[in-house]
Formats: structure tokens, sequence, C-alpha cells
């Protein structure tokens, strides 16, 4: 994949796809630009059949240190409205397929909002996280205090966003933020190891659990159940459920087509 200015993609191992943050020099700090190629990527390997598992991480010694404040400084609600600033953010969320965050350094503001539109995230030792945006007179709107008060509660979510403190990567584990700490050397080495134990389990089956665990952080309990179910019925339609039943009768290795 080509074209692009302040991002960067490859494959690893089979099926896994990376998308490198690349303005190094800015500490990858988020302007629309980068945003809306980020999402194009992501959107175009959600339609490759190839792909199955996403890694989003970054170049140099930051994941992101935040939006472009440069970018928004003269910026005013009608001009944000006809930008629509945050379209591109919302189309993060209908991304199907798995994605990894792999973060190192800072991961401030849009960084962290970033960050946190990832299924998944592993963690270098010595990473921070905050929300810095209170000293600057406004607050994420990007998703950030949503998602947020979702994995870590209401309490640590509005102590970290009205104080703006630097959160270690041991504290957000503790909270539920992310899901592993490693080496900072390890980080991608880890990161591809397990997006390519994600990348050989049947994509149907990932996709329909990614998408009912979604649901379960706003549905009701019953409802919830109701739509699991629908999900777990539709995956008999599947070949790769036949495959999947098929390869355990006959004490084999299952060979998953995503069909």
């Amino acid at each position: 994949m080509t074209g692009f200015e302040f991002i960067e993609t490859s494959i690893e191992g089979n099926g896994v796809a990376v998308i490198y943050l690349n303005r190094p020099r800015q500490l990858n700090s988020l302007n629309r630009k980068m945003v809306s190629e980020i999402v194009a990527a992501m959107e175009e390997y959600d339609r490759d059949e190839t792909v199955r598992v996403i890694v989003l991480t970054g170049h140099g010694r930051a994941f992101s240190a935040g939006a472009d404040i440069d970018e928004m400084a003269s910026d005013d609600p009608i001009s944000l409205e006809l930008l629509n600033q945050f379209a591109d953010w919302d189309r993060l969320a209908l991304i199907k397929k798995p994605i990894i965050g792999a973060v190192k350094g800072f991961v401030f503001g849009g960084g962290f909002e970033l960050a946190l539109c990832c299924d998944l995230l592993i963690s270098a030792s010595g990473t921070e996280f905050s929300f810095p945006e209170v000293g600057l007179g406004v607050m994420p709107g990007a998703g950030g205090t949503q998602r947020l008060t979702k994995l870590a509660g209401r309490t640590k979510a509005i102590e970290w966003l009205w104080t703006g403190e630097r959160v270690s990567a041991e504290t957000a584990l503790k909270h539920g933020v992310i899901n592993k700490i490693v080496a900072p050397e390890l980080l991608m080495e880890e990161t591809l190891k397990f997006a390519n134990r994600l990348a050989k389990q049947p994509p149907l089956s990932l996709r329909l659990i990614k998408d009912s665990v979604n649901k379960a952080v706003d549905y009701p309990l019953y409802e919830g159940m109701q739509y699991e179910r629908k999900n777990f019925y539709l995956l008999f339609a599947s070949q790769d459920q036949k495959e999947g039943m098929n390869a355990f009768v006959e004490k084999r290795r299952p060979d998953y087509q995503g069909k």
C-alpha cells in the first residue's frame, strides 16, 4: 500500500498488516490528513481478504503525543462543524477485523484516543498515558471520555481527565486500559507473535465475537445475549464452522478460509 505522507504500511507474517504512524520528529502528533490516512489504510485492510489482523504502532520514540495543536489553535465551532472534525474517527469504529495497538513512549491526548480505538493494547514498559486536554482549556472530543470510562470506570476516568496526569503502563494495566506490558525491545516481536496467533483463528468467528463484545458495552444483559445468540447461529452457516468441527472430530489442524 503506497501513496501516504504520514503513515507507512507493511504485511508481516501470514495475514498481519501493520500501520506505522510516521511523524517521528513530531512524536507522531496527529494532524487531520494523518488521521484520514490511518482510516483509509484500515478500511482497505478491512476489505482485503488476505489480511486477518491489523497492527497499529508508531515509528520513533512515541506512539503519539496527541493532536497537532498548531493545526487546531485557530479553529472555531463553525469551522469544526463544517470540517466534520471527527467523521474519520467515527469510521474507525466500523472496522470489523481485530486491531492490535503496540504502544510506547507517549500515548497522549488524541494519541490515547487512537489507542483506545484498538481492540487490544500491548504496551512497552515505561510508556505513559495521558489526556492533557484540560490544560489547554478543552477536553477529549474523539471518544476519549467515553472509551476510558467504559474501560477504567467513572472514578478513575474522571480523575485522569480532570487532572491530565500521566499514567504509567502498570497503572493502565491495573485498570484494564491495556492488555499486556513487555520490554521495549520486544514490543513488535511480542505484538506480531500475538497477531499471527490470531491470524490462524477463523476470521468470521473473530469478526462476530468483536461485534458481540462491542454490543455488550452498550446493551443491557438480556438484549446483549439475544444479539450474541444470533451471531452464534449465523456462524453455523459458515464453511469455517464445518471445517473447525470436522477437524476436531478427525483430530487434525483446521484450515480456516474465512467463508
